[in-house]
This record gives structure tokens, C-alpha cells and sequence, in this order.
């Protein structure tokens, strides 16, 4: 099982961890942000293996960076489940699985969160579906790991700066193990 863990890291710190998806951060520094945020919040160490592999569908749906640049939606949130789904337990995927919605929730629910996104996070809520109607609400709130995927978009949007120093890769191979499915 510590095969998909070195996966994981290979996929983050290979070259398509070095994509940057319209952000000012590569991917692989997006996911050690958000990992590093998770940790500094005192978060299980599963919670903090669902923030380090949040995007990881970005890397793995060969899709171009620019995509939402071009009205595309490339469901990486689905495409990463899909793969991580396999391998880890449901409490880390499920965040990270929702995490799309997570942002259309807050959007829809908090009146001053859409100023707080960056800009290609507003390009791509509006190809997401854009705010979150009562019924979906209602629905979303309901789900297993909701409160965790709300607090897994918060990390998800403050992990997004330019140079901010960072744990190494390798310091999360112990939080992704700790999320995998028993063999």
C-alpha cells in the first residue's frame, strides 16, 4: 500500500506538479500550502492528507492549464476521487471530493466569501455550477465530510502565496499513510 503513497508524491513533485491552473502557485505548491494550513490548524492527519491531495485530478485528467480559460470544467474534483477513492479511506476523499462543492456553498451562504476568491477561482465557479440554490443547501449539508470539505476550501483558497516556505513533500508520507484503506 505505501506504492499509491509514493504515487501521490511522485505525481505532486513530478512536472505536472510544477502546473499552475491560473494561479500565481504551482500545483505542488498549492498542496503543500494547503497541507501546511491544515496542520497548523491542528486538523487529523487524514484531514491533512485529504488537503495535500485536494487537486490532485488537475494532474491526473491530461487536461491543459488553461481549460477554464476555454469554458472547460474538467471535474478534477471527480477525476481525483475516482483515483484516490481506490486507496484511501472515505474521510480523506470525501473532502477533497467536495471541496468544489464546498466553494459553492460558501459562496451561496456567507455574503462577503466571493470577494474573497482569486480570480480563477470566480472563472471557474461560474463553469462549476456558480452559487449553491436552497435545495443544494440543504443537500450539501447532509453529506459525510461537508463541514470537513468547507474547511478543506478554506485552506484550498488561503494556499495559494507566492513564496511561502513549506514542509517538503516528504514530510506527508506519514498523513498519507495514516489515510489509506487497510490492505
Amino acid at each position: 500500500m505505501s506504492a499509491i503513497v509514493e504515487a501521490v508524491l511522485d505525481v505532486l513533485g513530478g512536472e505536472a506538479g510544477a502546473a499552475h491552473y491560473g494561479e500565481g502557485v504551482s500545483q505542488r505548491e498549492h498542496a503543500l500550502q494547503a497541507a501546511w494550513l491544515a496542520e497548523c490548524e491542528g486538523a487529523p492527519a487524514v484531514l491533512i492528507a485529504a488537503a495535500l491531495m485536494h487537486d490532485i485530478g488537475h494532474l491526473l485528467h491530461g487536461l491543459p492549464q488553461d481549460i477554464a480559460e476555454h469554458g472547460i470544467d474538467g471535474h478534477h474534483e471527480d477525476v481525483g476521487a475516482a483515483w484516490l477513492a481506490r486507496h484511501f479511506l472515505p474521510v480523506a476523499v470525501a473532502p477533497a471530493r467536495l471541496h468544489v462543492a464546498a466553494k459553492r456553498y460558501l459562496v451561496a451562504t456567507e455574503p462577503d466569501y466571493a470577494a474573497t476568491l482569486s480570480p480563477a477561482s470566480v472563472r471557474s465557479l461560474a463553469l462549476q455550477g456558480g452559487p449553491m440554490s436552497a435545495e443544494e443547501i440543504t443537500t450539501f449539508r447532509a453529506l459525510p465530510g461537508a463541514a470537513e470539505a468547507v474547511a478543506l476550501r478554506r485552506w484550498d483558497d488561503a494556499a495559494k502565496v507566492v513564496g511561502l516556505a513549506t514542509p517538503p513533500l516528504s514530510r506527508w508520507r506519514p498523513h498519507l499513510r495514516a489515510a489509506l484503506r487497510a490492505a
